[in-house]
């Protein structure tokens, strides 16, 4: 007896739709390795329609005062939390995630993180008005920039597509987002919802794989790209964005490095550096991968550390015991087995390394020694629940290591002595240091990297004014 698969379709200007040229991708869940679903496959015409509603509704929603905007996102805010369970439901089969984790680890962040947008739709601040040439009074207006084309990753669905569409529809944009092509499900779930808020075409969901994300970043309509992804890419989007001038947001990959300092609590910094580095999988451009230790602790933190990993457990999305699920898809998988399997001679596999079953994408929650700078797995993003560790001498060396990578995410330092842990935090070239903590994140403080980690801010008041412009008017005293 054959299932018959789910059918996914589009979202634009207010109804759900096929691809116009009827193609489909099928969609994976990752915890069993089956197709459950098609999506559509969107081509130009697809980006097209998109683009054309949102274009359309843009000039009524830009025109809406800031508390009619702030309205209809608390109604957002209050919708996801009564379709909770649909949307945890959807979510875990997108991903595999753990049900009870996403029910409390993910859809309460989002839904605060709505409501923080909503306040900010209220709070569009310019500089004072002023005369600064006799005669004539200056002000300074902040605008919504347009039409926004998103592009939102795998890892984290649904909060990614909040971080996307949140931010500018507060400050008066409209959208047309894409998900991944492996995850679908739980952002057209979510475009069910809040179309049945906003007018039609405030907001539009387009399916589809690179080419369709290509499409909508090189069309002519939307004034900026705003992209959640890998460095090739955010490049990507970059390069065709600026032939037409559009702005763009980048947030890309991340190897954070985790500075542990003789005078910690091993045994508490290695509880939460395990659950910091293997939560989803490891799959978090901001995850504690990359552990660089002090010499004296070297031995006792890579044991303690080798034993947390043993006792963290992957597993079934309904198995209320498990960390974490998957890996998102077979490519994924392949990609984090191939750093070990090209591990060099002098690093050792403390623990795991290994797929985990056989059904599914599952990989066990890993620890690897001996490790030298140049390495691949100390360069290079592995988005596995793989932690690498090093050793260092001194302050000069640990800052050596840390920030000698590509990526400038986010980082951790770990000790007690204040002054040193405020030297550090200065001299961490990244966009986000944490201090005797790694992960946390709240909707008021931005986040967002530096080098090739990209540019632009999520969350907090920064986030907010990366979706606006700002318009200089001045005016005669005379007239």
């Amino acid at each position: 007896m054959t299932t018959e698969l789910r059918r996914l379709r589009n979202y634009i200007n207010g109804e759900f739709r096929d691809a116009a040229d009827g193609r489909t991708i099928e969609v994976v869940n990752p915890a069993t390795g089956e197709v459950y679903a098609t999506s559509p496959l969107s081509g130009a015409a697809d980006v097209d329609a998109a683009m054309e509603a949102a274009a359309a509704a843009f000039p009524a929603w830009r025109d809406a005062t800031p508390a009619e905007r702030q309205k209809v996102l608390l109604k957002i805010a209050d919708a996801f939390e009564e379709r909770a369970e649909d949307l945890i439901a959807a979510e875990s089969e997108n991903t595999g995630k753990p049900v009870e984790l996403t029910r409390t680890e993910e859809l309460p962040p989002m839904v605060d993180q709505i409501r923080f947008f909503a306040g900010a739709a209220r709070m569009l601040e310019g500089r004072a008005a002023g005369e600064y040439m006799e005669g004539l009074t200056s002000i300074v207006r902040r605008e919504p920039v347009g039409v926004c084309a998103q592009v939102a990753p795998w890892n984290y669905p649904m909060m990614m597509a909040v971080w996307k569409f949140a931010p500018a529809l507060a400050a008066g944009n409209t959208v047309v987002l894409k998900p991944s092509d492996t995850t679908p499900a739980s952002t057209l779930l979510m475009a069910e919802i809040i179309g049945a808020i906003v007018p039609k075409g405030v907001f539009n969901v387009i399916c589809g794989d690179r080419d369709s994300g290509r499409a909508m970043v090189e069309h002519p309509t939307p004034a900026m790209a705003s992209i959640t992804g890998s460095v090739r890419a955010g490049i990507q989007v970059a390069e065709s964005a600026a032939k037409d001038v559009k702005r763009v947001h980048l947030e890309l990959g991340g190897k954070a490095p985790v500075v542990v300092f003789e005078d910690v609590d091993i045994a508490k910094a290695v509880e939460d550096i395990a659950v910091a580095g293997y939560f989803n999988a490891g799959q978090d451009c901001t995850a504690a991968t990359r552990v660089i230790v002090h010499e004296s602790i070297h031995d006792e933190f890579v044991t303690a550390l080798a034993k947390a990993a043993a006792d963290t457990k992957t597993g079934q999305p309904d198995d209320e015991d498990v960390l974490y699920g998957p890996l998102n898809n077979a490519n994924q998988l392949k990609q984090v087995s191939g750093f070990i399997e090209r591990l060099p001679a002098h690093a050792k596999v403390e623990a795991g390394g290994h797929q985990v079953g056989d059904r599914g994408y599952f990989y066990a929650p890993t620890v690897v020694s001996g490790l030298k700078q140049d390495d691949e797995i100390i360069q290079n993003e592995v988005f596995g629940p793989v932690i690498t560790v090093q050793s260092f001498t001194d302050e000069a060396q640990a800052l050596e290591y840390a920030n000698g990578v590509e990526f400038a995410l986010a980082s951790s330092v770990w000790t007690k002595d204040h002054g040193r842990a405020m030297r550090m935090s200065k001299s961490l070239d990244f966009g986000c240091v944490w201090i005797n903590t790694h992960i946390p994140l709240v909707a008021e403080m931005p986040h967002g990297g530096f080098k090739k980690s990209g540019y632009g801010k999520d969350l907090s008041a920064y986030g907010f004014d990366d979706y606006t412009r700002i318009k200089h008017v001045m005016t005669s005293l005379d007239s």
